[in-house]
């Protein structure tokens, strides 16, 4: 889970606070010596912690939070405004040419996931109705054109490549002019990367610059790198005008300190965050709903967003309703897996859900693929009499279906067990939401996790 480390320490910082009806300028102080040293393990800048530290204080001790009602809130607002500055204020949009096409320049050090990033970017392009090129301008890294070209299959977008015999700088200028004459609106240009930051490297980028004028120069760096993300931006940036941060691995990122620290020391905003190396569309970065995640406070609107554009909503209106009336069956629990799974990790969906770092069942909560392709396995094993009415499933055929998916017996009936249970728990569930619900909303959940009732998963 990305900020993992750095959600969990400000959570008990605040939760401090929160107790408290009134907070003294030394609660402040406390506090914001937990906050600085929270900052520094999860390796943000130590410039960037030391101005961060003196605004929140600035303002924390301030008439506004000494006379209010809920002064630990106030602070935690205070502090979650701090941290959407911190990180751009609000979210940077791609840039677009006047004329078309746009070209965007990928830059970044080898390994960063610049290929990987240049594909997930065209295929973003792409769902917003664009006409994306990629450019294949690494000619050396072994492969590195193949495996362009083999991502640009997979999404459905041209590769123009001139092999790795051609200098970059004209297979740039070659690709930017096919562009033109093939009416594309965009254009991604994947550059070569180093071990390290050299000369060579650099000299070869301006002059790839000087030939198609990008609009956009984004430069690509690992999240877990923490630190030294932040001085190979300032190194890219110092010598070639940088537009713009794409993060790679955030998820991954347990600590945070790039995401914290990128836009204060550079200057450059974070316009895109990658996570897992599905070739899934980039994610546009949001200062707003990050800092609101690192507080703890979840993600909704990120979380709503990704549902309206992969969930049809009449299959989720009349699976809500199946669900509420017990007529849920195993053909809908195999659709329900499918739409749940477009969403993303589940881990990662929690972690967009407020309060969730605080529910151990669901912070413990590890989903293993492996294990979803055996249930799937399971469940497509059985005849359609038997995902409609599971309570026909005796001895012989559960031992049939065993056979057909290659699991056990003992998997078998641990899934239709546990499937009964989460039918009985979707029952009460349903029950539960409203304020008059019976078990008292999250109350409620809480307590049916804790009577230990599993997910078939």
């Amino acid at each position: 889970m990305a900020f993992e480390g750095l959600t969990n320490r400000l959570q008990n910082v605040f939760g401090k606070l929160r107790g408290k009806g009134k907070v003294s300028e030394e609660d402040v102080n406390e506090a914001m010596r937990e906050v600085r040293l929270a900052l520094l393990e999860a390796d943000v800048n130590f410039k960037v912690v030391k101005d961060f530290i003196a605004k929140v204080k600035e303002r924390a001790v301030g008439q506004e939070v000494m006379k209010s009602f809920t002064p630990g809130m106030v602070v935690v607002d205070i502090v979650n405004k701090e941290l959407t500055e911190l990180m751009g204020g609000s979210q940077s949009k791609l840039a677009k040419a006047s004329k078309p096409p746009t070209v965007i320049l990928m830059a970044g050090l080898q390994g960063a996931g610049k290929t990987t990033s240049s594909a997930k970017l065209a295929k973003l392009l792409l769902k917003e109705k664009h006409k994306p090129l990629m450019v294949a301008g690494d000619i050396y890294r072994p492969a590195a054109i193949k495996q362009l070209q083999v991502l640009g299959e997979q999404i459905g977008v041209p590769v123009f490549t001139l092999g790795d015999q051609t200098s970059p700088v004209e297979i740039a200028r070659a690709g930017l002019q096919h562009a033109k004459e093939n009416s594309h609106d965009y254009v991604i240009i994947d550059t070569a990367g180093r071990l390290h930051i050299d000369e060579a490297l650099m000299e070869e980028l301006r002059q790839i610059h000087e030939v198609t004028k990008p609009d956009e120069v984004l430069l690509v760096v690992d999240a877990m790198t923490g630190q030294e993300a932040v001085n190979v931006a300032q190194s890219f940036h110092s010598q070639l005008e940088l537009t713009g941060v794409i993060l790679t691995k955030l998820d991954n990122d347990t600590r945070g300190g790039a995401a914290l620290s990128v836009k204060a020391v550079t200057g450059c905003p974070i316009k895109f965050a990658a996570t897992g190396e599905k070739i899934e569309p980039l994610e546009p970065f949001h200062p707003e709903r990050m800092a609101s995640r690192i507080l703890g406070m979840g993600d909704m609107l990120s979380l709503i967003e990704k549902a309206q554009s992969n969930i049809d909503a009449e299959k989720a209106a009349e699976m809500e309703r199946k669900m509420r009336t017990a007529e849920f069956t195993f053909e809908d629990f195999l659709e329900q897996m499918e739409q749940v799974r477009k969403l993303g990790p589940l881990d990662q969906l929690f972690d967009m859900l407020p309060g969730m770092g605080k529910m151990k069942d669901m912070k413990n909560l590890k989903v293993d693929d492996k294990q979803i392709g055996r249930v799937e396995a399971i469940v497509k094993s059985m005849t359609r009499a038997e995902k409609q009415k599971p309570e026909i499933l005796n001895y012989s055929r559960r031992r049939r279906i065993a056979a057909g998916s290659g699991t056990s017996l003992a998997e078998v009936n641990r899934l239709i067990k546990q499937f009964d249970d989460m039918k009985k728990m979707m029952k009460q569930f349903s029950s539960m939401m409203g304020p008059k619900g019976p078990k008292g909303g999250m109350k409620g959940l809480k307590g049916l996790l804790g009577k230990g009732t599993k997910f078939p998963f």
